[in-house]
């Protein structure tokens, strides 16, 4: 069961196009995968719809305009019609990527990006990066973790999104699994981490990371190619 999910006002922004390309990737493959958030999109959507279909009917319903309005029920009407004219894309996504003898089925979100996702990086260990080309809106990166794998511990400049696309790893503070949302700044430091199950996540950060502990902290000079956008 999906436990972190993100906030209202973040899937308000989402819904009305107001996040980067880079968050309205990780919060709408978010969204793909958890049926909460995905009613409470589609709620704020219908709510966005009423506001502007109102402000239409207001500018028409101008004595200039000679038009007498539409009542609740009507506009309700042609919401619906709206939302049910929806169709699927013709266009089957990729929905699968492949990676050290797993498969894994992308949500629909990401597999309509597939074209976006580079080659795939062994960073250190067990550890493999996969850039996404978002533009130049921050890193963001398919990162796998195979079992047993750690990062160093670290802080954040900016912030850093994180979703588990498939499988589960753990922090300092909790377990996340498939379609947990994570949402950290600087005022968090934490040691992410697998054990006996692998895990794929969906990454995007704004700043670069910043290693605090022991030796990785010789890695901060070069933390803005670990994560970098593009390969």
């Amino acid at each position: 069961m999906i436990k972190s999910h993100p906030s209202e006002a973040i899937l308000y922004q989402y819904a009305s196009g107001d996040l980067s390309a880079a968050m309205t990737l990780v919060v709408g493959t978010h969204v793909d995968m958890c049926s909460v958030c995905q009613q409470t999109v589609c709620e704020i959507e219908h709510d966005l719809c009423h506001k502007h279909l109102d402000t239409v009917v207001d500018t028409l319903s101008k004595p200039s305009h000679g038009y007498s309005g539409l009542s609740k029920t009507e506009t309700d009407s042609i919401l619906e019609k709206i939302f049910a004219s929806e169709t699927k894309p013709s266009v089957q996504p990729d929905e699968l990527i492949c990676l050290e003898g797993r498969r894994f089925v992308l949500p629909r979100t990401l597999a309509h990006n597939r074209q976006r996702i580079g080659d795939w990086t062994n960073l250190v260990g067990k550890l493999w990066r996969a850039p996404i080309d978002v533009g130049d809106q921050g890193h963001t990166n398919l990162i796998y973790m195979e079992p047993g794998t750690q990062v160093p511990e670290h802080t954040h400049k900016g912030q850093e999104a994180t979703l588990v696309v498939d499988g589960v790893f753990n922090d300092e503070k909790d377990v996340y699994y498939n379609g947990d949302f994570i949402l950290l700044d600087a005022e968090r430091t934490h040691t992410p981490q697998t054990t006996a199950q692998d895990c794929l996540t969906l990454a995007t950060l704004d700043a670069p990371l910043y290693f605090t502990s022991g030796i990785s902290r010789l890695l901060n000079p070069f933390s803005s190619l670990f994560f970098r956008a593009s390969a």
